[in-house]
């Protein structure tokens, strides 16, 4: 027998989660790992697992899973024959991503056909306003960057018919909307207009420049009715523009990742992000003893066949509310005060004044003490913007203003908020 140990910490639901019996793990959590280990040999030759009931002692024996391992293993790593993979991608069985590299070098993920759209809708069921484009037709329009997941965009100039796929259509045609031209926009523009989509969904910046772009051209969406902040890290600044150019849409926040799939989705800057709790288990690891409501996170997909991940280290920081969760955001792309407190992007929209208004905005830190905040607005920032950004980041600490015409993001078409120095 196991000696009982305590249960990890997990944002599902007890309902989903099972009933913990002592220091056993709940038959739902058991079943899918056993799961896990018949689909896929890696992590048989990682850690064996203990033989009788699973105890949570032999749980947290379970090697962590990191980006870097499945990079270095590869995706054939995953199944006993890939050569039996291999065929299945001739018989449309199987299919492959490519994540876009936004922390580590690009990852192949291989996944069995339909599990996208199927994790897709059980993440659109978990969310009220999601959940009324389920199981019935509607019109969709993506702009984000090409490589991202779920992402069809190709990579050569197809024409407006060649880029609808099911409802959906996929806008751009490249990476860095800051450098799209101008008769680019107006491609753009006059797809939505023909599309006249329910629902709009991309990065967060992709959409404050659609919404400068549409505002210029006076050009109004008005079938529009959700907007889908996902792909990367929103500004209240993006949500701002995003209202003022398209007054009748709600917004929904969808985090996940390519290789993980969708984890959280809620109302954007509402703190109620929740677990979608039919596709993965999620375990929140203690970050710092001083932050007892801040998380990392490790995932274990559910009904995942093709590279199924267990104990997966996202990489991302979570925060527990009243009403949910708040994701702040990579750990690397965080700032630390003096005094210990962590700075993610919240703290500083929380101190930008209600009359500047920006398109997009970029912390920079270029010294210990020095920090660059790089902004793309239509008019000059209010005085003392500086000094409260500074005062946000703690004593000794001083915020030059960069007013920007872009700011380019990284080669995987993503852009950070927050970027302090390597810690």
């Amino acid at each position: 027998m196991e000696t009982p140990v305590t249960a990890p910490a997990f944002a599902n639901s007890p309902d989903t989660l099972g009933a913990q019996d002592g220091g056993w793990v709940p038959a739902p959590l058991e079943a899918e790992i056993r799961a896990i280990y018949d689909r896929s040999p890696l992590y048989g030759r990682r850690f064996p697992l203990h033989g009788g009931p699973l105890g949570w002692s032999c749980y947290r024996e379970i090697p962590v899973l990191t980006k870097q391992d499945i990079l270095t293993a590869g995706p054939a790593a995953f199944f006993a024959d890939y050569a039996e993979i291999e065929r299945g991608f001739l018989a449309k069985r199987f299919e492959y991503e490519h994540t876009s590299g936004s922390t580590a070098q690009p990852m192949t993920v291989v996944m069995e056909d339909g599990w996208w759209n199927a994790q897709t809708r059980r993440a659109y069921l978990a969310h009220a306003g999601l959940a009324r484009y389920v199981d019935r037709p509607y019109r969709k329009a993506v702009l984000a960057p090409i490589g991202c997941s779920s992402n069809l965009c190709p990579y050569e100039d197809h024409p407006f018919p060649h880029r609808y796929f099911d409802g959906t259509v996929y806008l751009n045609l490249s990476s860095d909307p800051f450098a799209f031209p101008e008769p680019e926009w107006d491609r753009i523009a006059l797809e939505l207009q023909a599309l006249k989509p329910e629902v709009l969904e991309g990065e967060p910046v992709y959409l404050s420049l659609l919404a400068r772009a549409l505002k210029k051209r006076r050009v109004g969406v008005p079938s529009l009715r959700t907007i889908i902040l996902t792909y990367g890290k929103a500004s209240r600044q993006h949500a701002a523009r995003l209202h003022e150019v398209f007054p009748g849409a709600e917004l929904a926040d969808l985090y996940g990742s390519t290789e993980a799939g969708y984890i959280f989705v809620g109302d954007a800057f509402r703190d109620n992000l929740q677990v979608i709790e039919g596709n993965a288990f999620v375990e929140l690891v203690p970050w710092r003893p001083e932050l007892p409501d801040v998380f990392q996170l490790n995932v274990t997909t559910r009904d995942r066949v093709a590279m199924p991940l267990l104990r997966y280290h996202t990489g991302d920081i979570v925060r527990r509310t009243p009403t949910g969760y708040r994701i702040l955001g990579r750990e690397r792309d965080l700032y630390w005060r003096a005094d210990g407190e962590v700075v993610s992007a919240f703290e500083v929209d929380a101190v930008l004044p209600e009359n500047f208004a920006c398109w997009h905005w970029s912390l920079v830190q270029g010294a210990e003490h020095r920090l660059d905040f790089q902004y793309v607005a239509d008019a000059v920032a209010p005085a003392g913007l500086g000094a409260a950004i500074a005062a946000a980041l703690g004593d000794g600490v001083r915020v030059n203003l960069f007013r920007r015409k872009f700011i380019q993001p990284a080669a995987s078409g993503k852009f950070a908020l927050l970027k302090p120095l390597p810690r």
